[in-house]
């Protein structure tokens, strides 16, 4: 596990900051996985939107301790992790923990995505991750534009 926090925060034209900072919390299994999602998303996922803070967790246990701790604006859960997957630990933590933060759901692939629905999930992301697609996922539970 491991949590990365910036010094200084950038800001925008006008010395304003990101409308919307974010701290992320990410759970899979696999360090390449994490590497991948950390890359993907980056400190600024769009223009209004900043990542402040990652925390990896590679194990449920971990997971939740951390869910439950609080802090939390945003989870990427990653839905090919063993012995608990993402998706069940989302639809856990959402029934369980007071004010969850939204999840991004890694699914398998696009099919599986009605799966994440089914876990409460906010956002569904196939694997091969894209960039992209995990960035404008990142950046619209961010601004709140998915509940």
């Amino acid at each position: 596990m491991t949590a990365a926090s910036p010094s200084s925060a950038p800001q925008l034209a006008g010395g304003a900051a990101p409308a919307h900072q974010v701290s992320i919390l990410l759970y899979s299994d696999d360090l390449s996985t994490r590497d991948t999602v950390r890359a993907a998303v980056g400190r600024r996922p769009a223009r209004d939107v900043e990542v402040t803070t990652w925390k990896e967790c590679a194990t449920p246990a971990a997971a939740t301790e951390a869910v439950e701790a609080g802090g939390w604006d945003l989870l990427i859960l990653d839905g090919e992790t063993s012995p608990i997957g993402g998706m069940g630990l989302n639809r856990q933590l959402q029934a369980e923990v007071t004010d969850c933060p939204p999840a991004i759901i890694l699914t398998g692939r696009v099919q599986d995505n009605w799966l994440a629905t089914w876990s409460l999930a906010a956002e569904a992301v196939p694997m091969p991750i894209d960039p992209v697609t995990l960035a404008d996922a990142v950046a619209r539970v961010a601004r709140g534009e998915i509940a």
